[in-house]
């Protein structure tokens, strides 16, 4: 219920809003929470531009917070940093997305040397963002950079807690195909995409309402994979089972 979750963000916001005019120190960091979740709310309505505007002004808030007290508020910071990325992305502005989501990454990077288990998850995610951004720039060497480490990492969380993170490998080896495919480096897509679509059909298997989507969009790309190599059976079999995903 997109609308109702707007509704509802935009009078967090308006009361936290009167609440930090009041008492900055007390209210700014609920503020900016409640600015965030205003961008995401926009952002799922396709409202690009208001969303751009709440992340702004949440970056804006957490840079301030976290100037005073980096412990504190380097996390929040970074994780806005990353939806301004995104909503950067969405409006086609490109050069603007990368360098806020350098920046999280930058910060996560940091956070995650001193606390690998509390920051390691958010590290690889902002590395996915990163190379999807580089991507858009044509950046195709860095794009690989960036999808390497994401794979990397989530391997080793997925190693520990599988349950938790082997989606997010999942996604990460599709992307690092896509990757791979840019570089027309065949072969090594091959093998991602191979891997992606393993762990897609062992989630699927599980929850296959969860997992059937990531499981046809890995299968759409090993075929595309399939066809890059003239694998032109193998490339008609994967298209018939992503057919069959649907």
């Amino acid at each position: 219920k997109r609308q109702e979750a707007l509704e509802a963000s935009l009078r967090a916001v308006e009361i936290r809003e009167q609440l930090a005019a009041g008492d900055p120190g007390a209210f700014r960091p609920d503020l900016a929470t409640s600015l965030n979740n205003l961008g995401n709310c926009y952002s799922d309505l396709g409202k690009r531009q208001e969303a751009l505007e709440a992340s702004l002004r949440a970056v804006e808030i957490r840079e301030q917070l976290a100037a005073g007290d980096p412990g504190a508020f380097r996390p929040g910071l970074a994780g806005s940093l990353n939806n301004l990325g995104n909503c950067y992305s969405a409006l086609g502005k490109r050069q603007e997305a990368l360098e806020a989501t350098l920046r999280a990454v930058e910060i996560y990077e940091q956070l995650a040397a001193a606390d690998p288990g509390a920051f390691r998850p958010d590290l690889a995610g902002s590395l996915n963002n990163l190379g999807n951004c580089y991507s858009a720039l044509g950046k195709r060497q860095e794009a690989l950079e960036a999808a390497l480490r994401a794979v990397e990492i989530y391997e080793q969380l997925a190693a520990a807690d599988p349950g938790a993170f082997r989606p997010d490998l999942a996604g990460s080896l599709n992307n690092l195909g896509n990757r791979y495919s840019a570089l027309g480096k065949r072969q090594e897509a091959l093998e991602a995409a191979l891997r992606a679509v393993e762990i897609y059909e062992q989630l699927a298997a599980a929850d296959p309402g969860a997992f059937r989507p990531g499981l046809a969009g890995s299968l759409n790309n090993l075929g595309n994979c399939y066809s890059a190599l003239g694998k032109r059976q193998a490339a008609l079999a994967a298209a018939l089972l992503t057919l069959e995903s649907f």
